[in-house]
């Protein structure tokens, strides 16, 4: 009989914790460059003394959909798109180095360039610093160029060139920032075969029906854990009466 209810208890456990990714993605929908996480069920045996009969219910992450979002145009100069597979360097709030996808940059009030969230863009030798009063252009292979902002345009100057990355995805872990890093901790050399777009942003890959639809499996799924459970307890409750009678 406990086997059962280690296995129902176990499910409904984890179907909620799905749940809860699901209701995450979805919560990501909008967000530029996000990546759908996937997660899935595994059997793992309970562990103690006596025979390995009994086992449990885990929740296994699987990874993250590295599949592409949709590139939306957005005319701005400092939104950038990847196109296809790739990565942008930045520098983490700890000082290592991250990944992401997500292209809305800004310049700070001490000309640095940062993401949307305040973190460091990243060249091959470091943070890149924007001068005052010039125009900003980055070429498809991650070259900033500046040039005068005034009435009399002066010479084209290559400022630095975006780190752009393309480990493999299997090495890709998504880190509690929402960042994305490497598994063995390596620092990945910039790739010259990924491309950026100026004035676009890569939307987020998470599929609206496909979420809604899982939503609603893991809900039955849930109600059939829990009708497994009030069937463990009916039969536990019928085998104590045949005890009694007995």
């Amino acid at each position: 009989m406990d086997r059962l209810i280690y296995t129902a208890m176990t499910g409904a456990k984890q179907v909620l914790e799905q749940q809860a990714t699901t209701s995450h993605n979805l919560a990501n929908v909008s967000t530029t460059g996000f990546r759908a996480q996937l997660d899935t069920f595994r059997a793992v045996p309970v562990v103690g003394p006596g025979l390995p009969t009994r086992a449990f219910v885990v929740d296994s992450t699987v990874g993250s959909d590295f599949r592409p979002g949709v590139i939306q145009q957005t005319g701005r100069t400092l939104d950038l798109a990847i196109q296809g597979k790739g990565w942008l360097a930045i520098e983490k709030a700890d000082g290592s180095e991250g990944y992401t996808r997500a292209g809305s940059l800004k310049i700070n009030e001490n000309g640095v360039l940062q993401t949307e969230g305040g973190l460091n863009v990243l060249s091959d030798s470091g943070p890149i610093t924007i001068p005052p009063d010039v125009r900003v252009t980055i070429a498809s292979d991650g070259t900033i160029s500046t040039v005068d902002a005034g009435s009399t345009p002066g010479a084209t100057i290559d400022l630095a060139r975006l780190k752009l990355v393309n480990p493999d995805e299997a090495n890709m872990v998504r880190s509690e920032d929402g960042l994305y890093v490497t598994k063995d901790g390596e620092q990945p050399e910039a790739d010259p075969n990924v491309y950026v777009l100026s004035g676009a942003l890569e939307g987020s890959n998470v599929n609206v029906v496909d979420a809604m639809v899982n939503m609603i499996a893991l809900s039955r799924q849930f109600e059939l854990h829990m009708n497994m459970l009030k069937h463990a307890e009916s039969n536990a409750q019928k085998a104590s009466e045949f005890l009694a009678l007995s």
